[in-house]
């Protein structure tokens, strides 16, 4: 677990990202890495940039970090976002279902809502899932955007019983 006031992030050096399979087989995607973890001092508030290096190829990489409240705000918005999203799929389906499934007399048409219903439900199945993913794995930093040479990183939140962490002021 990391400190108060700190965050425990790895820096990713991407070592192969490979495509297999085509028409007739499944694809599957393999993607190794290496890791280095660190452990970055959060600001009292607002963003700050810190300089982690990629221990792999030792390039210097840029993040931003925020502070803990904004950290926290935005993941709360984003798991809020995904329950009503659920909530908008459960009541749009119900619709969707209850009135497509309606026998009509010769020449009368459906509500007006119901394609914003069916659109509505496919919107919220994948943005339900997604909001929940990134709000719960939401650690507030990020990589700034990097130079051509030093995109094959990525920064991650480490996950609780790593350890192997670096201290970064």
């Amino acid at each position: 677990m990391s400190a108060a006031g700190t965050t425990e992030v790895a820096v990713r050096h991407i070592l192969s990202d490979k495509v297999t399979g085509g028409l007739l087989k499944p694809r599957t995607r393999t993607i190794t890495w290496s890791a280095a973890h660190y452990s970055v001092k959060r600001p009292p508030s607002g963003k700050h940039t810190v300089e982690l290096t990629c221990t792999e190829c030792s390039a210097s990489l840029l993040a931003e970090v925020r502070d803990q409240a904004t950290t926290r705000r935005l993941a709360t918005v984003m798991l809020v976002a995904a329950a009503v999203c659920l909530a908008a799929f459960l009541v749009t389906l119900g619709y969707a279902v209850h009135e497509g499934g309606k026998t009509l007399p010769e020449g009368q048409s459906l509500p007006v809502l119901f394609p914003i219903s069916v659109v509505t439900v496919f919107v919220a199945f994948v943005a339900a899932p997604t909001f929940y993913v990134r709000g719960r794995n939401y650690d507030g930093v990020s990589m700034l955007d990097a130079p051509k040479p030093r995109r094959g990183h990525q920064i991650r939140p480490v996950r609780a019983g790593r350890s192997r962490v670096r201290t970064r002021r």
